[in-house]
């Protein structure tokens, strides 16, 4: 192969000949392939290498490297290298031991560009919670207060994992947490402060993730005792009265309020409750009056009164014990006819304590002897029972009812009442008779006709009279007797008169007269009979 000039190479940019040179490789190393020793110094700008170290076809020319001290051109290497140096744009001479020569670094031929690296995709990082809502005080007293607030409305991927309260004196910066752990509670009470003190509150939204933006009051929480009137706050269902059975439970919860803690006390009638029947129990909100088991002794009025430093609130509970009543009384038979029976009674004696709401009334066959209901809900103390059958003989009974229900017996009239089959003749009732006497009177007429030869044809008009009338046919005042041609018929005081494929004789006028013992009325006609066209 024969060795080639190659072209000058660019001068190397000022910034790679000012970069340092990187250290060579020590003694007795050997160098890469393609690379040409030199003594310490790069060849000189235009050199050409010899016979044997000459690029392959194609390898760009390599740049002069940068201005080194030596300029002699460097030797051979003894065995060529199996490929050329690729060219560098920079080219530094290395630096070499003491009393070693210096290798240069050889030229190498440009890397094929390498794939752009994938972008790495990024986690995302988890948001903490949004900062608590609504955060608003509840209640103040002289050395406490209550919060209240609403869950944020972004929880973040892990979850929330509580709430942390903080307080701070007004004036200071020093914010202390009131709970040393996060708790799930949207309520929170922070005790022990002085009354009198201003309380700055910032509420935090803790998860895995993180905190919360704080949620804060606009103004500071001043700790003092807030006064309050007494109220009574009785329940809709108490307002009106309370009903119960004889032997139930009597379990009432009334609430109030007021500030500071008001006294509580009952009474009935102006006097102390009995302790060993009713059972009253109060509370900071609401008092609760119990009775095991109810008597109707137990009924009345209940006054409850709540009371603060001379102001006060009365509420009245009107308790009802109720039972079944009494059977009615004095139940008799009044009276029986036809198919029929009256009953009379009076109201029992007993009602229950409750107002009679009515009776039933109950009747029992001899035959069967089963009872059957006639009656319910009768509000009357009489009553009248119909529809019996006769030849039967009754028994009938009576239950009071009141808001419990019927009366535990019944009252059961003395007597029997036996429905007997009475003998009767039937009258009928004398209709005074009309007079419906009428002479006779056309309400539709004869009316003008033309036909046709051998084609049959009707005539048509309607009378009324009573008796009813006798209907007599003319044709140009001639009566039209028993003739096969002719047709005459009257329904409901319809006349008709049919001709039968007439003829031109068969034309004229014709005569309808009604005749009854009131006298008579005639209508007619005129009939045209043409030949076939």
């Amino acid at each position: 192969m024969t060795g080639k000039t190659a072209p000058a190479a660019k001068k190397p940019a000022p910034a790679a000949a000012k970069k340092k040179a990187a250290p060579a490789p020590k003694e007795g190393a050997a160098p890469k392939e393609g690379a040409a020793p030199k003594e310490g110094a790069a060849p000189k700008e235009g050199a050409a290498p010899k016979e044997g170290a000459a690029p392959k076809e194609g390898a760009a020319p390599a740049p002069a490297p940068a201005p080194a001290a030596a300029t002699e051109e460097p030797p051979a290497p003894e065995h060529p290298p199996e490929q050329p140096p690729a060219p560098t744009d920079e080219s530094a001479p290395i630096p070499t031991e003491a009393g070693a020569e210096a290798a240069p670094v050889p030229a190498e031929a440009p890397p094929a560009e390498p794939p752009a690296p994938e972008p790495k995709v990024e986690k995302p990082k988890e948001e903490p919670p949004s900062c608590p809502l609504s955060l608003a005080v509840e209640e103040v007293s002289e050395n406490s207060f209550t919060l209240t607030w609403k869950a944020p409305e972004q929880m973040g991927r892990a979850g929330l994992d509580g709430y942390v309260v903080e307080i701070c004196k007004d004036g200071s910066s020093d914010w202390k947490a009131v709970n040393q752990e996060p708790f799930l509670s949207t309520r929170c009470t922070v005790p022990d402060l002085s009354s009198g003190d201003k309380i700055h509150v910032r509420v935090v939204a803790v998860s895995a993730s993180g905190s919360s933006a704080p949620a804060t009051l606009e103004q500071p929480v001043l700790i003092r005792e807030i006064l309050q009137l007494p109220k009574i706050r009785m329940p809709r269902h108490l307002r009106e009265t309370y009903i119960r059975r004889v032997g139930d439970a009597v379990n009432i919860m009334i609430p109030f309020q007021g500030k500071p803690q008001p006294e509580v006390s009952w009474s009935k009638g102006g006097q102390p409750l009995d302790s060993s029947r009713i059972n009253i129990r109060t509370t900071a909100r609401d008092t609760i009056f119990y009775i095991r088991q109810a008597q109707r002794a137990d009924s009345g009025k209940y006054e409850l009164t709540v009371h603060i430093n001379g102001a006060e609130d009365k509420a009245t509970l009107d308790i009802q014990v109720v039972e079944p009543p009494g059977p009615p009384q004095n139940l008799k038979l009044v009276d029986v006819w036809g198919f029929n029976v009256a009953l009379e009674w009076t109201p029992p004696a007993d009602n229950g304590n409750a107002e009679i709401k009515g009776y039933r009334v109950q009747k029992s066959d001899k035959k069967s002897g089963k009872w059957f209901t006639v009656l319910e809900r009768c509000t009357r103390t009489s009553c009248t029972i119909s529809d019996l059958i006769i030849g039967n003989t009754y028994s009938f009974r009576v239950f009071s009812e009141n808001i419990c229900g019927l009366s535990d017996s019944a009252a059961v009239a003395s007597g029997v009442a036996h429905i007997e089959k009475t003998k009767s003749t039937y009258q009928p009732e004398k209709i005074p008779q009309r007079d419906m006497m009428e002479p006779p009177k056309f309400t539709q007429p004869l009316t003008d006709r033309t036909t046709t030869r051998g084609y049959s044809t009707h005539l048509f008009c309607s009378v009324r009279g009573f008796p009813q009338p006798k209907i007599i046919w003319l044709k140009n005042q001639m009566e039209i007797r028993e003739d096969p041609k002719y047709i005459a018929l009257i329904d409901q005081g319809v006349c008709s008169l049919e001709i039968r494929k007439p003829g031109p004789f068969d034309g004229g006028v014709y005569t309808c007269k009604a005749v009854n013992p009131l006298g008579e009325a005639s209508v007619d006609c005129r009939l045209d009979v043409k030949g076939e066209s």
